[in-house]
Parts: C-alpha cells; structure tokens; sequence
C-alpha cells in the first residue's frame, strides 16, 4: 500500500472517531491496560450521559504499568457485573471460546480466561504487524484478527506464533476489516481496496486468492470500502461497504444503496441525529461520497449508504446498520427501515449480534437492544451495566452471559440467577 493511501485511511478513521465524540486512536498507541471493576456508582457526565465511575490512569485502582503485558485481574464473582478497562481504545470485536474471551482493541488483542482470570496481550511487540484490530474470530480452527495495516494473522496457540496474510500472499488491502468462512469452505475478506474470496480456503495457494472491486465487477461492488461479510440461507454472500449493501450469488452481483430503499430517509431522522460535525467538509473522500450519493444539502453525520454492520437472521432476513440511517432489514423482496421513532436507541448501529437463540442484538451510539417479535426492547445503557453507551463489539454466551465492547472497555453482564 502507498504511503499516501495509508495516510488517507488513518485521515478517516481519525475523522469516523471525531464524528462520534471519541478520540482519535492511532494503531500505534500503547498496549491495553487491563483493570476490572465490579459495579461502581454512576456519576453525570457533560451532555446529560452517564457513565460508570471509572479511576483514571495513575490514581488509586490504577491498571498495571504498559510493560505488563500479562497477569491476572481480581474480580468478584457476585457482582451483576463487571467492568474491563483498556485504556483510551475502542474495543471492535469479542470472540468467545468457551472460558476464554478474546478482545480486539485499537491497541492489541487480549486474550483472557474466565477460569483463572489470567489475560495476554498480543501486539506488534509479539508477532503481528498491527496494535489496531477491526476483528477478532476463528478461521481454518486458529484464532484470526483482522488488523489495521498489517493484514490478517492466525495464531497457533500451541506455539505462541503468528503467521500473517498481506498483500504479497494476495490480501486486497491491508486493512482487514472482516472474515468469514462459507459453507462451500471459501474464506471471505472485507478490506478497504475490496472484498477477497480464497477458494476453497486454500490461503497458501496464490492462485486460489480473488479479489473483487468496484472496477473489475462494473459496479457490481458499489464501494471498495468494504466492512461487513455474511453469508445468505442459500449460500450467497453479502458486502457491507461504504456505498450501499452488495450481494454475490451465482457469480453474479447486485447492490442496492438507499435510492433502492436501504437507510432511512433525511426528514424521518433529522432530528435525531446525534453526531452534527460534517464528513464532508473535513474530508474529501467523504466529500466526494457525499456528491456521488446526492447528500451535498445535509450538513451532519447522516449516509444511509455507508453500512457498518451485518447481519443474517434465522428466516433470511438482511440487517444492515447504517451511519444515521438507521437499522434496514431485507426480505428478499424490499427493504424496511427502523429508526428511534420505531424504538431503536440510536440512529447510528455500529455493532449487530445474533446469539444463539435466534434474538438480533443492536449496537448503537445511545445503548444496546434487542430485535424480538417485532419490536425493540428497552435500551440497555450504563445504568444497566454497560461501560459506555457507544456500543462497537459483543458477544454471548450459551449460558446467557453478555460481554459488550465499547470506546475504553469490555462490559460483561451475567444473567439473573
């Protein structure tokens, strides 16, 4: 990647991370602190939140020095819930394993073990070309994280070592976003320059890496920005990307951006849009979106297009979270649009779950919710447990625990006993 183009994808996630109040985090910052923190007192925050009283950084309850890497944490069992601290950095992705939960940050991804409560960091300092982690998961039975800038790398727990995927092995772009395996065995690999498709899941076989762009499938990708993978009932595969919803089936491809119905429309949501700074007046490639898309009159952080989150349900159905839009559901036939005047805490859905049991969890800028018969549940936020109302990254588990992931930590919620 040219030096240019990594400094305009640094440019924009500084940008995503000023449009919603956070700081901006560079790959380069310094590993997770870890601290866990049972229920503490809530206490008001600027701008009406709140937030769980959390010890800064060097005061009393302070997490350990950067150079421990690994440890334990003391937690207490009882508490309804507990709180992880990691520093200034956005958490984007958990993984469950059994006892072991993996988090993925803007500074390293943790793996830590509910059995004895010991965790690790692993960073550029142990293996991988990148602190910053868009996602963490299984692929061909490793753990695999997808990295800002360094590609994506699998992990052999036996060893402790990493092998890494790059733009050499055919990786599109080093910027890795996503994975999935299909039912066929084809790995699937969102990037910023592009979505890959390694045949049969042969990764050491150049010949058998794909990749598909705006270009070479005319328009078929609406944007080289790609974010989200799932796969369909019948085996189709779906790209959220930063133009609108894409989907591959029978070699063929067809998209749909909001003139085809996706995201809700400017006049129903305007007044809920929390984020009012412009992309397009701080960015040019926001700018150019904006013009391509037909939003040059909007001035705040609203694009139906831009889908950052994905997800199947169990009938089929399409969910899409949109950057102010709202949250879209495809049936197959039409899409429909839900917004805070449907229920939805927020117009902004970065993160979408479906647990086991069939029920689709939302992530938005102002809490998390569930999706069952039809309608949305109230709103969980930090007065119910969550370290912070922006909700990036979850997971569940089978016996009802909720570990949610947000900008400075990990929230894990037990079930009612």
């Amino acid at each position: 990647m040219s030096q240019s183009a990594l400094f305009r994808k640094k440019i924009s996630l500084a940008l995503c991370a000023a449009l919603i109040g956070l700081p901006a985090v560079a790959a380069e910052d310094e590993a997770p602190l870890l601290l866990a923190q049972a229920a503490q007192p809530q206490r008001p925050i600027p701008g009406g939140l709140s937030s769980p009283l959390h010890p800064p950084v060097g005061q009393s309850g302070a997490p350990l020095p950067n150079q421990e890497r690994e440890g334990k944490v003391t937690i207490d069992p009882a508490a309804k819930f507990t709180h992880f601290r990691v520093g200034n950095k956005n958490v984007k992705s958990i993984h469950v394993e059994g006892p072991v939960v993996w988090v993925g940050t803007s500074g390293g991804v943790v793996r830590y073990d509910t059995r004895d409560d010991s965790y690790k960091l692993y960073d550029a300092r142990n293996g991988l070309l990148s602190n910053g982690m868009f996602f963490v998961g299984k692929v061909k039975g490793m753990i695999a994280v997808g990295t800002y800038g360094g590609g994506f790398s699998l992990l052999d727990e036996k060893t402790g070592k990493w092998k890494t995927y790059n733009i050499p092995e055919g990786l599109g772009d080093a910027f890795v976003y996503d994975i999935i395996t299909a039912t066929n065995g084809d790995i699937w690999i969102a990037t910023w320059s592009g979505a890959n498709r390694v045949r049969g899941g042969h990764l050491d076989d150049r010949s058998k890496w794909d990749l598909y762009t705006v270009e070479n499938t005319r328009g078929g990708v609406p944007n080289d920005w790609v974010y989200g993978l799932a796969e369909g009932r019948n085996g189709d595969i779906w790209l959220a990307t930063e133009g609108g919803m894409a989907r591959f089936a029978n070699n063929k491809w067809e998209n749909w951006n909001h003139q085809r119905g996706l995201g809700a429309p400017y006049e129903k949501v305007k007044q809920d849009i929390a984020f009012k700074s412009d992309p397009g007046k701080q960015s040019v490639h926001h700018a150019k979106q904006k013009q391509e898309m037909g939003l040059q009159g909007v001035d705040v952080a609203y694009n139906p297009n831009y889908v950052v989150a994905l997800e199947v349900d169990r009938q089929g159905h399409i969910w899409a979270g949109t950057w102010g839009g709202g949250l879209s559901r495809f049936d197959g036939k039409k899409w429909t649009s839900y917004t805070t005047a449907d229920g939805l805490p927020g117009n902004h859905v970065f993160m979408l779950h479906m647990d086991d049991k069939g029920r689709l969890w939302v992530g938005t800028n102002n809490g998390l919710t569930q999706y069952v018969d039809g309608k949305f549940g109230k709103a969980m936020t930090t007065a119910d447990g969550l370290f912070a109302n922006n909700v990036f990254a979850m997971a569940t588990t089978a016996g009802g625990d909720l570990w949610i992931g947000s900008f400075g930590g990990v929230a894990h919620l037990r079930p009612a006993k």
